[in-house]
Formats: structure tokens, C-alpha cells, sequence
């Protein structure tokens, strides 16, 4: 049964796998080993047995019961508690009994948006040392499996609690995890980190129909569903008819054995593909998947005696790279960091040594690229390039369709956002705007974002919780000149955003990489998180904003800026006290840059050239990274625009 008709045929049967014939009491999946409750709310505790039986819930040595319906489902409710622990649940029916442990009652923040939500601690910066220090029990993640439904579904198709520790953290929402860590050095109590996010997706599939306006949805995601399919039977087409027939799983393992990594491996008839070149750049267009390289290098006898390195470039996904049928290193979604692997003596021998290349690609391009230069073996002291043919073949092919899950309006909302709303929470952590950051979508967010925020909340029926989001970090080329910028206008669209009651930014233009959407350092996003959290989820009397632009004043050929979260005072971040990162404009928008000084709790800018000034523009572009204004504490000032 292929992977595409299981997703299709899963809400389907969903209702019969929970059927109450099975005789057995089932829970939602949020239910388990280790969770975390929301303390200070009713509590609801839900699952399935057979229709109209009686389910008795004890808790903390209290007993509480309810009825299952006519279909099966039953509730109930616990009553608002403190935070603590740990606790034990006994769920029983006719159909069984169920006993879960190590349960506490404390905070729970959902984590949602894209790959820099669901960026894990594992591949994120200082990822070693973060890992080993992870002693907080305290912290608890469960990571809703990625997945999708035409229609909202009752239950999550999997899921569990895991405790922080060096043998779990690793899989943990980076952001998520490090704002856990922060919160807990000023709030006591427990957190759960309820993480359901998906790389790639925009803002619209985690929204409800009637959020967007969708007044058919079924019939909307079907019209969607056929444009996909019949494009990715293009691409698949066009691309067999340069390659030849592509596999759906990868052919180039059988379980966890490598059989391409295989030495003696005869792959005279693989096709021959450039190195360090993107695989879109050769032959084979639109394939994303998984795609195997395979070269050589030669070693004599003393050198093949001793250790060797070897670069293998930047590799765009994911790579697992054996020399002679050994592993010796892999990365995981890190495409802009060149690999570089210690071969140890047991792998090499004297003549010919083989190398294998296992890529994982998601999307986009694909393949070994970046510099020639990041490409070779290093033995002893003599340094022999990897660059130029290596033998390639397509070890499986991933559908368009199903890349795009992640694309189609409402079907994340169905599957990952439905099932939980009836599980309480604090607030939520929100990471997401880089793919609808296009000319179309950047100034449109403005209205779609409020709407899923206003949503939410009225779906989860805790009242207006804090909802925290992270601005667009500054990612791509700096501008050598004032320019337009489809990431300026999604920032200053997600700045609208804090129209909405009970909403803070953290901005994080100062800790981005030009290079890599994907930031490593989530560490500081975390904090900056937190330090919103302390503020508006717990009234703490904390600086929890850098300066955001409140007025401008034009006096002659200066324009006076005044703003809100200063602070303890703006200050420049500069040895020299020069601020940086502004643009002036006159009547014919045309912008320059601009000096700009700091005078007492107010920012004067001008320009020489712009005789009657009438606009401003600070941090305005993909990657302002020079930009330098901030408030005493720290916190970097908000990109803005006055016209």
C-alpha cells in the first residue's frame, strides 16, 4: 500500500480504529506518560469506549466520572489545580483501565509556525554542549507529527511526551526548548512545550476555512489537490524522460543497510554528474528526493596508515557519507555547512578507496554544491581536490504533492491544530513568515495573521492567551543601496500585528545568517521569547521590547524620531556611538541613506543632499545586518518605515 493512499485512507478509518467494538478504553494522544497540565483551568481529560458506558478518572486521589455518546467519545473534566507533582491518572471502564505516571500540572505554551519553530536542539548552534547540560525534568516536549486532513479530526495520528535530558533533547523545538529554559529561571513551575509545526508550510494551512473564508473547503483542497498532482506529473514526466524511471523509495538501501555504499559496488553504468554543482544545475530538474554520489581517491601504503579528512562541500539537505563502506560523519538540514569528515585507519586501505554519498533533499535545490575548494582529502600534509565528475544515481523521488502538504489552505489546522484545542494552555509561540514572504503575500499577512491569531483564540476558549511570534530574522545579500524588500513589508506586516491584544515581538535582525534561512542561534530567539512571556503571561515588571517607532517630527532638513520600549535609554551598538541602518527620503520617495544621532531619548536623521525630508526608513531590507539601534538592555529597535 503506498504512502500516498495510507494518508488518504487514515481519516477514513480513524473513526473504526477507535471504535468502541475493540472493547478497550482509548485516550486522546496528548494523554500519556509525562504530560504536562495547564494549572489555574478545567482541565478536560477525553477519549473512546463503547457508546454510553460509564468512565471513572481518578487523579491525585480524587475521582471524577463521566458518559461516552452514542459514538463512543467521553469527557472528562478536572478541576482547575496548582501547579505540581508528579501524579498518576487511572482512567476505567468496562473496557479496560488505563494508568498513566510521572504527570505533572504546570504551564503549557504551544509551538507552532515552520522549520525555525521546528528546528531541533540537535542541529542548532553549540548543539553538543546544549545537549549534555539538558538537566530539567522540568521541561517537557510532545511533537505533533506532521500531518494533514481535508476536514478537522477529533484525535492526532501519534505523538508523546518526552522528559528533557541528554537523551531526548536533542529532537526538541530548539526556540521552544531554550524560551522553556529561560522561563524556568524566573517561573517555577513546570512547562510543557506542545510543539506542532511543519517546515516549509505558509501561514494559510494552519488556519480554519472559515478564518480564510472558505465557505467549501473540501471542494476548495480537491481543486488545490489536482493542480498539485497533475504538475508534479509533469515534473516526475519531463524528468524520467532525461533520467529514466525514478523510484518512490530509496533503492540504494535495504532497511539500514547501505547497498550503494557497497566498495565493490559496480556503478560504471551510473550517469556522470559535476561536483560541487547543484543536481538542478545538470539533468535533473525538479528532483527532490534522495540522490546518491559516488567517487574515489587513491592512498599509498604509508598514507593509508594513518587518519585522513575529507571535505565533501556544502550538501543541500541532508547527507550520509561512508568511505569504503564505513560511516564516517552525517548532517542533518544543515545545506549551507561544508562537510568535513575524519576517516578512521579501519576504513581506508592502500589504492583505490571509495567514497558514497547518501543526499537527502526536501525541496528547492538539491546536491553537493558550494566552493571547489570545500571538496577534497587531506593526508598527512598533501591536500588532493574532490571536485570534478563523481558517478550519480536517483535513489527515490519525493512528490510534489507531497512536499506541499504544507501549502494547501486549512489541512495542518485539521490535523494538528482540531484534535488539541480542548487541551488548555498559557500561550503561544508562533515562528513563521518566510514563505509568505513573496511579492504577493508579504502585505496580505497583515490581514490573514491577526484573523489565525483571533481564531485561535476563540477555538480554544481560554480566553485571549499571549501569543508570541518571532519576526523575520535578516537572511540573504546586505543592499548596497536603499531598495525594496518583500522581507521588510512581511516584517512590518507582522510589527501590525501587535494591534492585537496580548501580543509581543521578538526581533531578531542582529542574530540571522546572510547565508542560511535557518539561523542556528536559537538560543537568544528563546530568550527574547521569554522575556515577552514574563511580561504579558506573568505580569513580571520587565523590559521585554527593543525601541518601536511611535512618531516622526520633520524640523527643517532633520527628521525627529520618537518610540515606545526604550528602555533604559536608546543606545547605538557601536564602538563609536554611530547609528546605522537608517534611510531618508524626500517628496519623491526616492531614499538615501541617512546619519542618524541619538539626543536624549529621541533619534535625529538627515541627509544633506535631502533638502525637505519626509520619511525615514530604518532596518529596511532582506538583511539590515548593520543596523545598530537598541535600548540599554539590549533588545535590538524594530524595523520600521514612516512613509
Amino acid at each position: 500500500m503506498s504512502a500516498k493512499f495510507n494518508r488518504l485512507l487514515m481519516p477514513m478509518l480513524m473513526p473504526f480504529l477507535l471504535s468502541p467494538l475493540a472493547g478497550e478504553i482509548q485516550l486522546g494522544k496528548l494523554f500519556s506518560n509525562g504530560m504536562v497540565l495547564q494549572r489555574g483551568i478545567e482541565v478536560p481529560v477525553w477519549g473512546w469506549s463503547a457508546a454510553g458506558e460509564t468512565i471513572r478518572v481518578t487523579f491525585d486521589g480524587k475521582n471524577y466520572s463521566g458518559n461516552a455518546d452514542h459514538n463512543g467519545k467521553w469527557m472528562v473534566r478536572l478541576p482547575a489545580m496548582v501547579a505540581g507533582g508528579p501524579y498518576k491518572m487511572h482512567v476505567v471502564g468496562k473496557g479496560g483501565e488505563v494508568l498513566l505516571e510521572d504527570i505533572w500540572v504546570g504551564d503549557v505554551w504551544v509551538c507552532s509556525g515552520q522549520s525555525n519553530m521546528e528546528w531541533q536542539v540537535a542541529i542548532s548552534g553549540n548543539a553538543a554542549a546544549e545537549i549534555a547540560a539538558a538537566n530539567d525534568p522540568m521541561i517537557r516536549h510532545f511533537k505533533v507529527p506532521r500531518s494533514s486532513a481535508k476536514t478537522p479530526q477529533d484525535t492526532l495520528v501519534g505523538g508523546e511526551w518526552q522528559v528533557a535530558s541528554p537523551k531526548t533533547v536533542g529532537g526538541f523545538t530548539a526556540v521552544g526548548y531554550y524560551f522553556a529554559r529561560e522561563l524556568r529561571k524566573s517561573v517555577d513551575v513546570p512547562i510543557g512545550l506542545l510543539n506542532t509545526s511543519w517546515g516549509g508550510s505558509r501561514l494559510e494551512p494552519w488556519m480554519h476555512a472559515n478564518a480564510l473564508g472558505i465557505t467549501n473547503a473540501e471542494n476548495a483542497i480537491d481543486e488545490i489537490r489536482e493542480e498539485q498532482e497533475a504538475f508534479a506529473r509533469l515534473v516526475r514526466a519531463e524528468l524520467e524522460a532525461n533520467v529514466g524511471p525514478l523510484p518512490d523509495e530509496d533503492a540504494g538501501m535495504d532497511g539500514d543497510t547501505p547497498l550503494w555504499a557497497d566498495p565493490d559496488l559496480d556503478d560504471s553504468n551510473w550517469d556522470k554528474i559535476p561536483a560541487p554543482v547543484l543536481w538542478e544545475s545538470d539533468k535533473y530538474q525538479g528532483l527532490d528526493g534522495i540522490g546518491w554520489y559516488r567517487g574515489t581517491f587513491e592512498l599509498s601504503e604509508a598514507e593509508a596508515a594513518n587518519p585522513v579528512e575529507i571535505g565533501v562541500g556544502q550538501i543541500d539537505d541532508s547527507d550520509i557519507t561512508w568511505v569504503n563502506g564505513v560511516e564516517v560523519g552525517r548532517m542533518e538540514m544543515q545545506y549551507n555547512k561544508p562537510r568535513v569528515y575524519q576517516v578512521p585507519v579501519e576504513a581506508l586501505r592502500p589504492g583505490i578507496n571509495h567514497i558514497a554519498i547518501r543526499v537527502e533533499d526536501t525541496g528547492g535545490g538539491g546536491g553537493i554544491w558550494g566552493e571547489a575548494e570545500l571538496m577534497y582529502v587531506k593526508a598527512g600534509n598533501d591536500v588532493r581536490s574532490l571536485a570534478g565528475d563523481w558517478r550519480f544515481k536517483v535513489g527515490a523521488f519525493i512528490s510534489y504533492t507531497q512536499i506541499f502538504d504544507n501549502q494547501v489552505p486549512t489541512i495542518l489546522y485539521n490535523q494538528m491544530i482540531h484534535p488539541i484545542l480542548n487541551f488548555p494552555i498559557k500561550g503561544a509561540l508562533w515562528y513563521q513568515g518566510e514563505s509568505n514572504a513573496g511579492p504577493a503575500d508579504a502585505y496580505q499577512y497583515r490581514e490573514l495573521f491577526p484573523k489565525m491569531i483571533r481564531d485561535w483564540r476563540e477555538r480554544w476558549n481560554v480566553g485571549e492567551f499571549p501569543f508570541l511570534f518571532v519576526q523575520l530574522a535578516n537572511f540573504m545579500a546586505e543592499d548596497d543601496q536603499p531598495a525594496e524588500s518583500d522581507w521588510a513589508v512581511l516584517r512590518e506586516s507582522q510589527s501590525a500585528t501587535l494591534a492585537v491584544p496580548n501580543t509581543a515581538q521578538a526581533v531578531i535582525i542582529d542574530i540571522g545568517d546572510a547565508a542560511d534561512i535557518h539561523p542556528r542561534n536559537k538560543q537568544d530567539v528563546g530568550l527574547r521569547l521569554s522575556l515577552a512571556a514574563r511580561k504579558l503571561a506573568y505580569g513580571e515588571d520587565v523590559v521585554y521590547s527593543g525601541p518601536v517607532f511611535k512618531s516622526q517630527e520633520i524640523m527643517k532638513q532633520k527628521v525627529a524620531l520618537t518610540f515606545d520600549h526604550i528602555g533604559g535609554g536608546l543606545k547605538a551598538k557601536d564602538k563609536y556611538g554611530y547609528l546605522k541602518g537608517f534611510a531618508i527620503a524626500g517628496a519623491d520617495k526616492k531614499f538615501v541613506w541617512a546619519k542618524a544621532q541619538i539626543k536624549g531619548d529621541k533619534v535625529y536623521v538627515w541627509n544633506e543632499a535631502v533638502k525637505e525630508p519626509v520619511a525615514v526608513r530604518y532596518a529596511w531590507g532582506n538583511n539590515p545586518e548593520d543596523a545598530n539601534l537598541y535600548n540599554a538592555e539590549g533588545l535590538p529597535a524594530s524595523p520600521f518605515c514612516t512613509d
